[in-house]
Protein backbone atom coordinates (compact mmCIF):
# COMPACT_ATOMS: atom_id res chain seq x y z
CA UNK A 1 0.00 0.00 0.00
CA UNK A 2 1.54 3.16 -0.96
CA UNK A 3 1.12 6.74 0.64
CA UNK A 4 -2.43 8.26 0.86
CA UNK A 5 -2.72 10.78 -1.79
CA UNK A 6 -5.21 13.46 -1.82
CA UNK A 7 -6.50 13.02 -5.55
CA UNK A 8 -6.53 9.96 -8.05
CA UNK A 9 -7.22 10.91 -11.27
CA UNK A 10 -7.85 8.24 -13.53
CA UNK A 11 -6.96 9.32 -17.27
CA UNK A 12 -4.11 11.91 -18.49
CA UNK A 13 -5.64 13.46 -21.79
CA UNK A 14 -7.10 16.96 -21.67
CA UNK A 15 -9.73 16.79 -18.56
CA UNK A 16 -8.00 14.92 -16.57
CA UNK A 17 -4.68 17.07 -16.71
CA UNK A 18 -6.81 20.09 -16.29
CA UNK A 19 -8.15 18.84 -13.31
CA UNK A 20 -4.60 17.77 -12.30
CA UNK A 21 -3.36 21.56 -13.02
CA UNK A 22 -6.38 22.78 -10.66
CA UNK A 23 -5.36 20.49 -8.21
CA UNK A 24 -1.55 20.90 -8.12
CA UNK A 25 -2.17 24.86 -7.93
CA UNK A 26 -4.21 23.76 -4.27
CA UNK A 27 -1.29 22.25 -3.16
CA UNK A 28 -2.84 18.78 -2.96
CA UNK A 29 -1.42 15.33 -3.52
CA UNK A 30 -2.14 14.06 -6.84
CA UNK A 31 -1.63 10.92 -9.21
CA UNK A 32 -2.61 10.59 -12.57
CA UNK A 33 -2.84 7.45 -14.25
CA UNK A 34 -3.14 7.05 -17.80
CA UNK A 35 -3.69 4.27 -20.07
CA UNK A 36 -2.68 6.56 -23.30
CA UNK A 37 -4.92 5.75 -25.50
CA UNK A 38 -7.47 9.04 -25.63
CA UNK A 39 -10.18 8.76 -28.27
CA UNK A 40 -8.93 11.79 -30.72
CA UNK A 41 -5.91 10.26 -31.02
CA UNK A 42 -6.59 9.03 -34.95
CA UNK A 43 -7.10 12.96 -35.18
CA UNK A 44 -4.72 14.66 -37.32
CA UNK A 45 -5.17 18.16 -35.98
CA UNK A 46 -7.29 19.94 -33.25
CA UNK A 47 -9.69 23.10 -33.85
CA UNK A 48 -11.52 25.34 -31.68
CA UNK A 49 -9.37 25.25 -28.67
CA UNK A 50 -8.00 28.89 -28.54
CA UNK A 51 -4.37 29.95 -28.31
CA UNK A 52 -3.52 25.82 -29.86
CA UNK A 53 -5.86 25.86 -32.79
CA UNK A 54 -4.47 23.52 -35.57
CA UNK A 55 -2.12 21.84 -33.11
CA UNK A 56 -1.97 18.15 -33.12
CA UNK A 57 -3.89 16.40 -30.10
CA UNK A 58 -0.78 15.02 -29.02
CA UNK A 59 1.09 18.23 -29.08
CA UNK A 60 -1.22 19.72 -26.81
CA UNK A 61 -1.23 16.96 -24.44
CA UNK A 62 2.71 17.16 -24.07
CA UNK A 63 2.41 21.04 -23.62
CA UNK A 64 -0.16 20.08 -20.87
CA UNK A 65 1.46 17.74 -19.21
CA UNK A 66 4.95 19.47 -19.28
CA UNK A 67 3.41 22.42 -17.30
CA UNK A 68 1.66 20.18 -15.13
CA UNK A 69 4.18 18.49 -13.65
CA UNK A 70 6.12 21.83 -12.95
CA UNK A 71 3.87 21.30 -9.61
CA UNK A 72 5.78 18.97 -7.57
CA UNK A 73 2.65 17.56 -6.00
CA UNK A 74 1.20 16.18 -9.07
CA UNK A 75 2.79 12.41 -10.16
CA UNK A 76 1.77 10.57 -13.03
CA UNK A 77 2.01 7.01 -14.16
CA UNK A 78 1.57 4.95 -17.35
CA UNK A 79 -1.00 2.00 -15.98
CA UNK A 80 -4.66 0.78 -16.05
CA UNK A 81 -7.16 0.93 -13.63
CA UNK A 82 -8.93 -2.33 -13.46
CA UNK A 83 -10.63 -2.09 -10.37
CA UNK A 84 -11.65 0.81 -7.40
CA UNK A 85 -13.51 0.51 -3.97
CA UNK A 86 -14.26 2.73 -1.07
CA UNK A 87 -12.89 1.57 2.00
CA UNK A 88 -14.22 3.85 5.07
CA UNK A 89 -13.53 7.49 3.94
CA UNK A 90 -10.50 6.54 1.30
CA UNK A 91 -10.17 5.02 -2.08
CA UNK A 92 -8.32 1.68 -2.67
CA UNK A 93 -7.54 1.91 -6.35
CA UNK A 94 -6.26 -1.52 -8.07
CA UNK A 95 -4.30 -1.29 -11.31
CA UNK A 96 -3.37 -4.69 -13.73
CA UNK A 97 0.24 -4.68 -12.21
CA UNK A 98 -1.04 -5.34 -9.03
CA UNK A 99 -0.24 -2.16 -7.49
CA UNK A 100 -2.72 -0.11 -5.31
CA UNK A 101 -3.03 3.22 -4.39
CA UNK A 102 -5.11 4.93 -2.18
CA UNK A 103 -6.79 8.13 -2.17
CA UNK A 104 -9.47 10.81 -0.37
CA UNK A 105 -10.83 11.75 -3.75
CA UNK A 106 -11.49 10.05 -7.11
CA UNK A 107 -11.80 11.77 -10.20
CA UNK A 108 -12.17 9.74 -14.00
CA UNK A 109 -11.12 11.27 -17.21
CA UNK A 110 -11.28 8.27 -18.58
CA UNK A 111 -12.83 8.98 -21.56
CA UNK A 112 -15.20 6.66 -24.33
CA UNK A 113 -14.81 4.06 -27.31
CA UNK A 114 -15.84 4.93 -30.29
CA UNK A 115 -17.93 1.72 -31.93
CA UNK A 116 -17.17 1.95 -35.89
CA UNK A 117 -19.74 0.56 -37.95
CA UNK A 118 -19.34 -2.50 -39.90
CA UNK A 119 -18.94 -0.43 -42.67
CA UNK A 120 -15.11 -0.77 -44.41
CA UNK A 121 -12.74 1.79 -44.92
CA UNK A 122 -15.23 3.85 -41.62
CA UNK A 123 -12.34 3.29 -39.51
CA UNK A 124 -9.56 4.12 -41.78
CA UNK A 125 -11.29 7.82 -42.21
CA UNK A 126 -12.62 8.44 -38.27
CA UNK A 127 -10.84 11.49 -37.19
CA UNK A 128 -9.75 12.17 -40.72
CA UNK A 129 -12.79 12.92 -43.58
CA UNK A 130 -15.61 10.89 -41.33
CA UNK A 131 -16.05 13.18 -39.12
CA UNK A 132 -18.39 13.85 -35.44
CA UNK A 133 -18.33 17.21 -34.47
CA UNK A 134 -18.30 20.60 -37.22
CA UNK A 135 -17.43 23.00 -34.19
CA UNK A 136 -13.97 21.26 -34.34
CA UNK A 137 -13.74 20.22 -37.93
CA UNK A 138 -15.84 21.92 -39.94
CA UNK A 139 -14.46 25.04 -40.56
CA UNK A 140 -12.07 22.98 -42.64
CA UNK A 141 -14.51 20.86 -45.39
CA UNK A 142 -16.53 23.96 -45.25
CA UNK A 143 -18.71 24.74 -48.90
CA UNK A 144 -17.29 20.60 -49.40
CA UNK A 145 -19.52 18.06 -50.72
CA UNK A 146 -20.36 16.51 -47.68
CA UNK A 147 -22.57 13.60 -46.54
CA UNK A 148 -24.41 13.08 -43.15
CA UNK A 149 -24.72 9.32 -42.24
CA UNK A 150 -27.66 9.14 -39.91
CA UNK A 151 -31.89 8.58 -39.82
CA UNK A 152 -34.57 9.52 -38.19
CA UNK A 153 -34.58 13.24 -35.26
CA UNK A 154 -30.87 12.62 -35.24
CA UNK A 155 -30.35 12.42 -38.88
CA UNK A 156 -32.76 15.51 -39.61
CA UNK A 157 -31.70 17.96 -37.35
CA UNK A 158 -27.82 17.21 -37.96
CA UNK A 159 -28.48 17.57 -41.33
CA UNK A 160 -30.07 21.46 -40.49
CA UNK A 161 -26.83 21.70 -38.36
CA UNK A 162 -24.09 20.91 -41.00
CA UNK A 163 -25.94 22.59 -43.69
CA UNK A 164 -24.48 26.58 -41.59
CA UNK A 165 -21.17 25.11 -43.51
CA UNK A 166 -22.61 23.73 -46.44
CA UNK A 167 -25.04 23.66 -49.31
CA UNK A 168 -23.47 20.94 -50.43
CA UNK A 169 -25.31 18.08 -48.44
CA UNK A 170 -26.96 14.65 -48.25
CA UNK A 171 -27.85 12.59 -45.96
CA UNK A 172 -27.19 8.89 -46.03
CA UNK A 173 -29.62 6.85 -44.35
CA UNK A 174 -27.97 3.47 -44.96
CA UNK A 175 -31.34 1.69 -45.51
CA UNK A 176 -35.18 2.76 -45.09
CA UNK A 177 -35.35 6.32 -44.07
CA UNK A 178 -37.28 7.05 -40.52
CA UNK A 179 -37.95 10.67 -40.96
CA UNK A 180 -40.76 11.68 -40.87
CA UNK A 181 -43.40 13.23 -43.69
CA UNK A 182 -42.60 16.20 -41.93
CA UNK A 183 -39.03 16.17 -41.85
CA UNK A 184 -38.67 14.78 -45.61
CA UNK A 185 -40.79 17.90 -46.66
CA UNK A 186 -38.31 20.22 -44.66
CA UNK A 187 -34.89 18.59 -45.85
CA UNK A 188 -36.41 18.59 -49.58
CA UNK A 189 -37.14 22.68 -49.46
CA UNK A 190 -34.19 23.11 -48.37
CA UNK A 191 -32.28 20.89 -51.33
CA UNK A 192 -30.92 18.09 -48.99
CA UNK A 193 -31.30 14.74 -51.07
CA UNK A 194 -31.96 11.65 -48.43
CA UNK A 195 -30.51 8.71 -49.74
CA UNK A 196 -31.88 5.15 -48.33
CA UNK A 197 -29.45 2.78 -50.25
CA UNK A 198 -27.27 0.38 -48.19
CA UNK A 199 -23.42 1.37 -48.11
CA UNK A 200 -21.29 -1.38 -49.08
CA UNK A 201 -18.00 0.63 -48.17
CA UNK A 202 -16.05 4.19 -48.09
CA UNK A 203 -13.85 3.79 -50.50
CA UNK A 204 -10.93 6.59 -49.27
CA UNK A 205 -6.92 7.53 -49.59
CA UNK A 206 -5.45 7.05 -46.73
CA UNK A 207 -8.16 7.88 -44.52
CA UNK A 208 -9.47 10.96 -46.77
CA UNK A 209 -12.71 10.28 -47.96
CA UNK A 210 -13.71 9.81 -51.83
CA UNK A 211 -16.61 8.33 -52.72
CA UNK A 212 -19.15 5.91 -50.84
CA UNK A 213 -20.23 3.20 -52.68
CA UNK A 214 -23.08 1.23 -52.27
CA UNK A 215 -24.49 -2.06 -52.35
CA UNK A 216 -25.91 -1.75 -55.77
CA UNK A 217 -23.16 -0.42 -57.40
CA UNK A 218 -24.07 2.83 -57.13
CA UNK A 219 -21.63 5.84 -55.62
CA UNK A 220 -22.04 9.24 -54.70
CA UNK A 221 -18.83 11.11 -54.68
CA UNK A 222 -18.02 12.88 -51.14
CA UNK A 223 -15.18 14.97 -49.16
CA UNK A 224 -16.72 14.35 -45.63
CA UNK A 225 -19.23 12.48 -43.99
CA UNK A 226 -20.50 13.54 -40.65
CA UNK A 227 -21.46 10.47 -38.47
CA UNK A 228 -22.15 9.52 -34.63
CA UNK A 229 -20.89 6.24 -34.16
CA UNK A 230 -22.16 3.92 -31.04
CA UNK A 231 -20.00 4.28 -27.87
CA UNK A 232 -18.83 2.83 -25.08
CA UNK A 233 -16.86 4.16 -21.65
CA UNK A 234 -13.37 3.22 -21.82
CA UNK A 235 -13.55 2.35 -18.04
CA UNK A 236 -15.67 0.58 -16.74
CA UNK A 237 -14.81 1.02 -13.26
CA UNK A 238 -17.24 3.78 -12.34
CA UNK A 239 -20.10 1.52 -13.45
CA UNK A 240 -18.67 -1.58 -11.26
CA UNK A 241 -18.73 0.86 -8.32
CA UNK A 242 -22.04 2.13 -8.73
CA UNK A 243 -22.17 5.28 -10.31
CA UNK A 244 -25.00 5.82 -12.29
CA UNK A 245 -25.26 6.13 -15.70
CA UNK A 246 -28.10 8.34 -18.42
CA UNK A 247 -29.79 6.79 -20.46
CA UNK A 248 -27.31 7.60 -23.38
CA UNK A 249 -24.83 5.40 -21.35
CA UNK A 250 -22.40 8.62 -20.39
CA UNK A 251 -21.83 8.82 -16.25
CA UNK A 252 -24.15 10.95 -14.69
CA UNK A 253 -22.67 14.19 -13.38
CA UNK A 254 -23.58 17.03 -11.62
CA UNK A 255 -22.79 21.04 -12.57
CA UNK A 256 -19.51 20.52 -10.54
CA UNK A 257 -18.65 17.38 -12.20
CA UNK A 258 -19.96 15.20 -8.85
CA UNK A 259 -21.52 11.34 -9.89
CA UNK A 260 -23.46 9.61 -7.66
CA UNK A 261 -21.13 8.59 -5.40
CA UNK A 262 -19.69 10.77 -2.67
CA UNK A 263 -16.02 11.13 -3.28
CA UNK A 264 -15.93 10.45 -6.84
CA UNK A 265 -16.28 12.93 -9.98
CA UNK A 266 -16.47 12.59 -13.78
CA UNK A 267 -15.45 14.70 -16.82
CA UNK A 268 -14.64 14.96 -19.80
CA UNK A 269 -15.98 12.60 -22.84
CA UNK A 270 -17.37 10.21 -20.18
CA UNK A 271 -20.37 12.70 -19.16
CA UNK A 272 -21.07 14.30 -22.41
CA UNK A 273 -21.79 14.59 -25.82
CA UNK A 274 -20.09 17.75 -26.35
CA UNK A 275 -17.21 16.18 -27.41
CA UNK A 276 -14.19 19.28 -27.93
CA UNK A 277 -11.00 19.80 -26.40
CA UNK A 278 -11.65 23.34 -25.01
CA UNK A 279 -14.92 21.89 -23.40
CA UNK A 280 -12.93 18.97 -22.10
CA UNK A 281 -10.60 21.17 -19.91
CA UNK A 282 -13.32 23.21 -18.56
CA UNK A 283 -15.10 20.06 -16.94
CA UNK A 284 -11.14 19.14 -15.74
CA UNK A 285 -10.98 22.74 -14.11
CA UNK A 286 -14.42 22.61 -12.59
CA UNK A 287 -13.87 19.03 -11.55
CA UNK A 288 -10.34 19.79 -9.70
CA UNK A 289 -11.45 22.87 -8.42
CA UNK A 290 -14.71 21.07 -6.99
CA UNK A 291 -12.66 18.27 -5.37
CA UNK A 292 -9.99 20.80 -3.67
CA UNK A 293 -12.92 22.33 -1.68
CA UNK A 294 -14.45 19.24 -0.91
CA UNK A 295 -11.71 18.55 0.82
CA UNK A 296 -11.23 21.60 2.25
CA UNK A 297 -14.47 22.03 3.68
CA UNK A 298 -14.04 18.50 5.29
CA UNK A 299 -11.24 19.20 6.85
CA UNK A 300 -11.96 22.96 8.15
Amino acid sequence: MKEKLDVIIVGGSYAGLSAAMALGRALRKVLVIDGGKPANRYTPHSHNFITHDGKTPGEIVEIARKQVHEYSTIKRLDGFVVNAEKSGNDFLVHLSSGNTYVSKKLIFATGIIDQMPDIPGFADCWGKSVLHCPYCHGYEVRDETTGILGNGDYGFEFAGLIRNWTSQLTLFTNGKSLLTPDQSEKLANRKIPVVEKEIEKLDNNNGLLQRIIFKDGTVSFLNALYARPAFLQHCSVPELMGCELTEEGYIKADMTQKTSIHGVYACGDNTTRIRTVANAVAMGTTAGMMVNRELTMEEF
